[in-house]
């Protein structure tokens, strides 16, 4: 079981002059989903190297015990700060493909080809695609073989409007993930603010918030699971 994640290489907030990044538990806790479950995981991010980490989700407040884990964890750190350029990867290599959000995506993943090109070609072939919180922003242009919004017609959930007002970042992001899921045709829907929601439609998995990750990778296992007793 070979699991890809795409992390963001953006680290400017808009036009703030502060740091974003990916969000660490959106990481941490669906990559120990994966590894415990017995997976390979590969870490990739457009430009390669480092990824930024949004300095929020490092703060005291933002650390759970997957996040302590991961930054304890040798292996888990020399993968991150080895992430491998997106360019140089194939769908054909892994069984599933999951983003972790963080406002960095919302910048460049959005519109970044081989982002494009990874998810498409997961969802064709037929392999889960999977978004947490401001991840699902990066479906926004994706397409189906047919040309259509790759997100349209489905049941798909992803940061609220509610919560990027709570983050005071409303005027900040280049779009609102809530806005650009429901603009492309998704079926759009949400839990309470901050609380677990996951949306599963065919092989699409989307988490609204970082308290939807460690559900949005479990059901991506369990999408696999049953890929792998279909084929027995």
């Amino acid at each position: 079981m070979n699991i890809l994640f795409v992390l963001t290489s953006h680290d400017q907030l808009g036009d703030t002059g502060k740091k974003t990044g990916f969000w660490l538990e959106e990481l941490a806790a669906p990559y120990y989903v994966f590894k415990d479950a017995g997976a390979h995981v590969t870490l990739a991010s457009p430009k390669g190297g480092r990824p930024p980490l949004d300095p929020k989700s490092d703060e005291p407040d933002s650390q759970t015990e997957a996040t302590r884990r991961f930054q304890a964890d040798k292996q888990a750190q020399e993968a991150l700060a080895n992430t491998v350029l997106l360019s140089s990867v194939s769908h054909e290599e892994f069984d599933a493909v999951f983003y972790p959000g963080g406002h960095g995506p919302l910048w460049d993943l959005t519109n970044d080809a081989d982002s494009l090109t990874m998810i498409q070609s997961m969802f064709a072939a037929g392999k889960p695609v999977a978004a947490v919180c401001h991840a699902p922003g990066v479906l926004r242009h994706a397409k189906r073989h047919d040309g259509k919004p790759l997100v349209e017609g489905r049941h798909v959930t992803g940061f609220t409007n509610t919560e990027e007002e709570a983050a005071g970042l409303t005027k900040v992001v280049p779009f609102l993930v809530e806005d650009a899921l429901r603009q492309s045709g998704g079926n759009y829907s949400k839990g309470p603010d901050w609380s677990s929601y996951v949306q599963i439609d065919g092989m699409l998995i989307t988490g609204q918030n970082p308290a939807s990750s460690v559900e949005a990778a479990q059901a991506v296992l369990k999408l696999l699971a049953e890929q792998k007793q279909q084929k027995q």
